[in-house]
């Protein structure tokens, strides 16, 4: 297929042909179609897909037509979660739109002066890219009518919505006529992102090209395992010493990471510079516009370059932190291997990073391979999955002579769980308790409440002041019996009652046969508790209290 079989007007197709595109990807040969019939959209594809020219293609081909209205408005408007995204759309529009006539783009985003951004809506434009916070912004004050608005995109959705702008997006969408057409690409189509489409997309085309978890086959995939903060900066400059690392984009958690470790490789003589939200928008085009060129050979950025940076140069993704949710690590690695290239990711992990790792390598569906550098190994080792207890705490076989409490290695599978006083309580536990050794005194039992383990084991009947266990004789504080002698109390028989804890009621008449009326009955003397509380009866207020 080409991109002339999509049915795209020959001024764009001029322009696909100057920026050396061949042929369309499997999400653009798909979802281009639909959108140029006017269906609304639900499109989901993994990262570096060109999703972009996926939807930026046929709003690109709506504008070769008149417009349906009258007004001085967009005719298209795209919604971006970052800065970043917003200028590589308005790019790509303005690269595939060079060849029209009608093709004026305007991007309003975070960190540029408002008065620079009111000229640039005061002139005729048809494309506005925009991220969600600005945009309301500029709503609020009047300055952009949506009178002709034809088509709602929203890229990256689910990253929007994991931003919080749920609610800037809809009152965006409530803004423009409800005659738009919608197109939403994301990630995910599920769950939140789900519902935000059922909320503005009508009767929706739904195309799902690769899952988000889809593997990335052309991105070798490292860990490294770490002891502090020093090993990983080590391992770090030893990466990025490596001749075949052309360009690489070094993750890191906090914006003050960022800056700091920028500035470290950047004394040891390597061409870096940092890149977070804190920047002022033209600092963050700079940076970007160096990166392309080749003038930085390390990038050190927050999760703001997870997504919206396509350059090809990108040769290694250093995750120098792991990312607080999985999808992030996708999108993150995702920077490299673009376009068909191969890549490399490597992620530091620590003690502290264990449970993260594992989220990742569920989401992925795969898992992420250990290497160690020679003469930079880890001290550091995680336990196997699903082991319990003894490798966290140092193995061992517990405690001897039954002083505390120790835990035996191993997982739930294969051996002693924990020791007690030197014997295993749980040996060749494997997940149905079966072989359990019961506590002295009780009945072995499995999970469908049968008894094993040998011979029912019942604990001797305790003999207490207060009352029965088993066959043990009952209390003389409860009198005798009718035949003057004591017997243990069975479950028909009811529990004896007492003058002071029914003062009055029915029950009380009914035990000690007080046959009154209410308003003759009096309390029995001396059946008040010491410090003259009454104790709680039947039928009594609480104003009798």
């Amino acid at each position: 297929m080409t991109f002339a079989d999509l049915g795209l007007h020959p001024a764009i197709l001029k322009a696909l042909n100057d920026a050396g595109y061949t042929a369309p990807t499997p999400i653009q040969a798909e979802a281009v179609p639909e959108i140029i019939a006017g269906h609304d959209l639900m499109a989901s594809a993994q990262t570096g897909t060109g999703k972009t020219a996926g939807f930026m293609l046929p709003a690109l081909q709506k504008l070769t037509e008149e417009p349906k209205a009258a007004g001085r408005g967009p005719r298209i408007l795209v919604l971006t979660p970052t800065r970043e995204l917003a200028q590589q759309v308005a790019n790509a529009a303005a690269t595939y739109g060079k060849h029209l006539r009608r093709a004026k783009v305007v991007s309003i985003v975070g960190g540029v002066s408002y008065r620079t951004q009111n000229q640039l809506l005061d002139r005729p434009f048809e494309i506005l890219v925009a991220t969600p916070g600005r945009l309301i912004d500029h709503l609020q004050s009047g300055r952009i009518d949506f009178s002709r608005l034809e088509m709602l995109i929203l890229d990256e959705a689910d990253r929007m919505l994991d931003m919080g702008f749920s609610e800037d997006v809809l009152s965006i969408a409530e803004r423009t006529p409800k005659t738009r057409q919608t197109a939403l690409f994301s990630a995910t189509l599920e769950g939140v992102v789900g519902k935000l489409a059922d909320q503005l997309l009508t009767d929706p085309k739904r195309i799902q090209i690769a899952s988000q978890t889809a593997r990335h086959e052309n991105i070798e995939q490292k860990l490294h395992y770490v002891d502090d903060l020093a090993h990983k900066q080590r391992l770090l400059s030893h990466f990025i010493r490596d001749a075949d690392v052309k360009q690489a984009i070094v993750f890191t958690a906090t914006k003050r990471d960022a800056d700091q470790l920028a500035d470290e490789l950047a004394a040891e003589g390597f061409q870096t510079a940092a890149l977070h939200g804190d920047m002022q928008q033209r600092d963050r085009q700079r940076t970007l516009l160096k990166v392309r060129r080749g003038d930085v050979r390390v990038l050190v950025a927050t999760d703001v370059a997870a997504r919206g940076i396509d350059v090809s140069g990108i040769s290694h993704v250093i995750n120098f932190d792991l990312p607080k949710f999985a999808e992030d690590y996708v999108h993150r690695i995702g920077r490299t291997g673009r376009a068909g290239a191969s890549g490399i990711a490597i992620s530091f992990a620590g003690k502290n990073d264990v449970l993260i790792l594992r989220r990742i390598e569920r989401f992925t569906g795969q898992a992420i391979a250990p290497f160690a550098v020679e003469g930079m190994e880890a001290r550091f080792q995680p336990r196997p999955q699903g082991a319990r207890g003894g490798e966290r705490r140092g193995g061992g076989n517990g405690r001897p002579g039954g002083q505390g409490r120790g835990f035996g290695g191993g997982n739930r599978g294969d051996g002693q769980r924990r020791s007690n006083g030197g014997e295993s309580r749980r040996e060749g536990f494997n997940g149905n308790r079966e072989g359990f050794a019961p506590r002295e005194g009780f009945a072995a039992r499995d999970g469908a409440g049968k008894s094993w383990g040998g011979e029912q084991q019942r604990r001797a009947p305790r003999q207490n002041a207060g009352g029965w266990r088993n066959d043990a004789q009952p209390s003389s504080r409860f009198g005798q019996n009718t035949t003057g002698q004591n017997r243990p109390r069975t479950q028909s028989q009811p529990a004896p009652y007492f003058p002071s804890d029914y003062a009055s009621g029915a029950r009380y008449d009914q035990m000690f046969g007080n046959e009154s009326t209410p308003a003759q009955r009096k309390r029995p003397q001396g059946d008040a508790p010491q410090g003259g509380r009454r104790p709680s009866g039947g039928g009594r207020s609480r104003t009798d209290r």
